[in-house]
């Protein structure tokens, strides 16, 4: 490599740095994309769901050209006990339609071809190299050394985009270490299926799918959720909870997604099915509260390295190529004014919090907390659901005022009316009124 000055290096080419590297070349500006993976894609890890609206404000009908698996038509919800589940979901015949909703994608696949249309707008893609530690001039940001021989590459700026364990971030202590209460280790398995079988058994028909996210039995009653999604001829299964709770309740996550696969309510729709690919990633969890400094004299952050995931909404990519649209367009006015300080590159933080990302996550910035002192949410309720479901719906000559009494019995063994009424409040005040 040479030592030729870029207008900016971005590192990582995931959502958040692609999307960055994309606005910025398209402008004119000479950058730089590293990649540590073989390619876009081999080192990233999502379960699967990913909304049009960002992208579309960067590549209009990008779906017409993308790598996508299906368009959702619904979304569902069930909640496990330990051999049943209540189903709930949404659908509407104007998911059917253009412009769709959301996809399921892969990531393997997409990556590469948002991080070529990067490229065909300008930007210098660079993969199998490693981003080792950032250059500083006192304390300016100037430039990043890489893995290679000779490999040192300046700019006026760097964006750091490089998912959630950020070692660049944390090595120039522009980040704290990850602590285990605020990352979900997710793991996911892609099995494959004929297209035949995944339309009838979800009732779909051409490129239609469905998304089914899962909670309770799940993660065995620890915090976070199931997920399977329907690609073109695969599933994507995948379990997720708090690091800290599978070290507190000494689990394996390949027991967690291996008994989860083999719950009722989830192995008829796998059968047959074969393991083409198994991951596991972490997902930042902590919400706005966790979120570092995202800028400094010479340096940004986007995506997952900023903690900026929304779990209640299972929105990650949306939020990756937000920020790193915003970052780009924060260093597009830098650069006009040749001023790459802090206190120019202090816009990106304003831009953020104009945008749905910090206005969401501040909305919900108590929900961390919530769970953390609420486990049995994830324990107790799905039980309870489901127990009462069963008496419900089982017809055996019991009058239905009886049924309604041994309910009410069952609510109150299983919960009790007082923890029910704090835990609502707590609830209402998490999710509707916390600002």
């Amino acid at each position: 490599m040479s030592e030729e000055k870029f207008d900016a290096i971005v590192i990582g080419a995931g959502p958040a740095g692609s999307a960055a590297s994309y606005v910025l070349a398209k402008a004119g500006l000479n950058v730089v994309l590293l990649e540590r993976g073989e390619y876009p894609g081999a080192k990233n890890v999502m379960g699967g769901v990913f909304y049009r609206s960002a992208l579309d404000k960067l590549i209009p009908e990008f779906w017409k050209e993308a790598p996508l698996e299906r368009h959702i038509i619904e979304q569902r919800l069930w909640i496990l006990d330990n051999d049943s589940a209540f189903k709930v979901g949404y659908g509407s015949e104007k998911f059917s339609k253009e412009p769709y909703n959301c996809f399921t994608v892969l990531r393997a696949k997409f990556d590469q071809w948002f991080a070529k249309k990067a490229e065909d707008a300008g930007a210098f893609l660079i993969a199998e190299t490693l981003a080792e530690d950032l250059i500083f001039d006192g304390n300016k940001v100037i430039g990043v050394k890489t893995g290679r021989e000779d490999g040192d590459l300046y700019a006026d700026v760097v964006i750091i985009a490089d998912g959630v364990n950020s070692t660049i971030a944390k090595k120039a202590k522009f980040r704290e270490d990850l602590k285990t209460k605020n990352v979900a280790l997710a793991v996911k398995e892609i099995i494959s299926l004929p297209k035949e079988k995944i339309e009838d058994r979800f009732n779909l028909q051409g490129n239609e799918g469905v998304t089914i996210e899962i909670v309770g039995k799940s993660t065995d009653g620890m915090i976070g959720t199931g997920f399977l999604y329907t690609n073109k001829d695969s599933i994507s299964i995948g379990v997720g909870a708090l690091l800290s709770d599978f070290a507190k309740n000494n689990k394996s996550p390949n027991d967690l997604i291996e008994a989860f696969k083999s719950h009722p309510a989830v192995k008829p729709l796998l059968a047959g099915g074969e393991t083409k690919e198994y991951m596991a990633h972490l997902i930042p969890e902590g919400g706005y509260d966790v979120i570092p400094k995202l800028y400094g004299d010479g340096w940004l952050i986007a995506g997952d390295a900023g903690m900026l995931v929304n779990s209640v909404h299972r929105e990650g990519s949306n939020l990756a190529i937000t920020s790193g649209r915003l970052a780009a367009e924060t260093v597009l006015k830098a650069k006009e004014k040749a001023d790459f300080t802090s206190n120019s590159l202090s816009l990106y933080r304003q831009l953020l919090e104009q945008s749905f990302i910090l206005k969401d996550l501040k909305k919900y910035r108590k929900i961390p907390e919530l769970f953390e002192k609420n486990s049995h949410f994830f324990k107790l309720y799905p039980e309870f659901i489901n127990e009462a479901s069963l008496e419900f719906f089982t017809i055996d000559g019991t009058s239905k005022q009886e049924k309604l009494k041994k309910i009410i019995k069952l609510f109150r063994e299983k919960i009790s009316i007082s923890r029910a009424l704090k835990d609502a409040w707590q609830f209402f005040y998490a999710f509707m009124l916390s600002r």
